[in-house]
């Protein structure tokens, strides 16, 4: 490990400075919305993600990761070989380029999507190298999903913040209404939370049979389909874990005696409620989208140590750490810049609002990465639908639509910036390892200096919610 030549070192570097900027921006606004209810305050929002996101990383993600990342670049395993200097310059200027391009989105408060930056680099170095590489209907399917995710989070979060409101809020007396109805609107969150646990964080844990086939949906009747693509077994834990923790819930309301009345004392309920999503998906996100930080640099690795590279590599230890500990850092240092634009700028969050908010976000998620459907949507747009779904919910005037478009129009521009970038920085490095250590050494040093001025000369925490302890 310490005999590794600089460029390497500075590869590395590369890698943790996009995990940094997925702590800062891309788990920030999953959090964002537990600040903004004042379910937990700044302070405990970070440490909960701190710890649940490490965790996620560092023990449930992938062992071994796609090179190409999620199918974008489509290369036949025998032109590897010929390619694999290329790509892996390419891969590093595209993890720079995403991770320039994700600071500047978190510098004005910009929840953008880390999946489709790092996407976007990879694309766009894969048009410069060869567009017949690329797989266009795969980036047809994200460009897509910039639609679709921001939709279904927005109606469903909608739908089940009335179903709260017309069946707890409206009710004669909504503290004895929620005692029993709170378990049953929780029932769904907790099946949801039940069969993401198992297929995307205990995914190694399980047998295979108890979990999704790749291909179920491949040549087959319907009912086969259903069967191999949602297992009876995960089902029935899931239903399981859903029961129990409902029954759970129900007992430890039934008695319990609230400090509030009205509706003050129906919003402490869903704060528990809402700690839980929020701990689910900081665990879920460190599971899944570390590998955008660690994937490329995945890729680097192989080549580094074996001259090529193959469709598929193997996360060393060292690797996982280096991305668990760079998402961490991320969120304390810079990660309340996009919270106070989730919890606060988009619209008014209560605890009731945040919950049906993270609700909506966790199932859509869920739903779009199952097997028969795999399509590659991001948690950031879909969580950010969700937050104005909630928000319509009160009424049109109750947006900022001001600060969704500046939010949407940021989406727009992921991809196609992160690709222009790396291009950029493909022709720069110049497939030259002096070239590349020159630039790569005068980028990082500019940005490491930028960042230590805005964090020593800013306030230590920018935002303000109050909030529970």
């Amino acid at each position: 490990m310490f005999g590794l030549t600089l460029a390497m070192w500075l590869a590395i570097a590369v890698a943790a400075y996009m995990a940094w900027n997925i702590g800062a921006n891309d788990v920030a606004n999953a959090m964002g919305t537990s600040v903004g209810s004042r379910a937990l305050t700044l302070r405990n929002a970070i440490i909960i993600a701190a710890v649940f996101e490490f965790c996620g990383a560092f023990f449930a993600g992938d062992a071994v990761t796609d090179t190409v990342r999620k199918g974008v670049l489509v290369i036949p395993e025998e032109e590897m070989a010929r390619l694999s200097e290329k790509l892996q310059y390419g891969f590093i200027a595209a993890m720079l380029a995403a991770a320039l391009w994700i600071t500047v989105a978190t510098r004005y408060g910009l929840p953008v999507s880390t999946t489709h930056s790092i996407l976007g680099g990879i694309v766009g170095f894969g048009l410069f190298l060869d567009p017949t590489l690329v797989d266009f209907q795969k980036v047809g399917q994200i460009v897509l999903s910039w639609v679709i995710s921001p939709l279904l989070g927005g109606v469903l979060a909608y739908g089940t913040f009335t179903v709260i409101r017309m069946t707890i809020m409206e009710s004669d007396d909504p503290i004895q209404r929620s005692r029993w109805m709170a378990p049953i609107l929780a029932f769904p969150t907790f099946f949801v939370l039940g069969l993401a646990l198992q297929y995307k964080a205990l995914k190694y844990l399980l047998p295979s049979t108890w979990l999704p086939a790749k291909d179920c949906a491949a040549d087959i009747g319907f009912t086969e389909a259903v069967a191999e693509c949602l297992p009876v077994q995960s089902l029935q834990i899931a239903l399981l874990l859903g029961a129990l923790a409902s029954l759970s819930l129900y007992l430890l309301l039934r008695n319990h005696e609230f400090k509030e009345t009205g509706y003050a004392g129906v919003e402490q309920i869903f704060v528990w409620l809402q700690i839980i999503t929020a701990c689910y998906v900081a665990f879920a996100h460190g599971a899944n989208d570390r590998s955008n930080a660690i994937g490329p640099m995945a890729a680097v690795w192989q080549v580094y140590q074996v001259d090529v590279m193959s469709s598929e590599a193997e996360v060393p230890l060292w690797l996982v750490l280096l991305g668990s500990v760079g998402i961490v850092i991320g969120i304390a240092t810079w990660g309340h810049r996009v919270m106070k634009t989730i919890g606060e700028k988009i619209t008014h969050i209560t605890p009731t609002r945040g919950f049906a908010a993270q609700f909506a976000a966790a199932t859509v998620v869920l739903l779009f990465s199952l097997p028969f459907l795999a399509v590659p949507i991001s948690t950031t747009h879909t969580l950010v639908g969700s937050v104005v779904g909630v928000g319509l919910a009160r009424g049109t005037s109750s947006v900022d639509f001001g600060v969704f478009g500046k939010i949407a129009a940021s989406w727009v521009a992921s991809i196609p910036a992160a690709g222009i970038g790396a291009v950029l920085l493909y022709l720069i490095f110049g497939l030259n390892e002096t070239r590349f250590v020159i630039s790569v050494s005068l980028i990082l040093a500019a940005i490491m200096w930028i960042l230590y001025q805005s964090i020593r000369s800013g306030p230590r925490v920018e935002i303000d919610f109050g909030g529970a302890e």
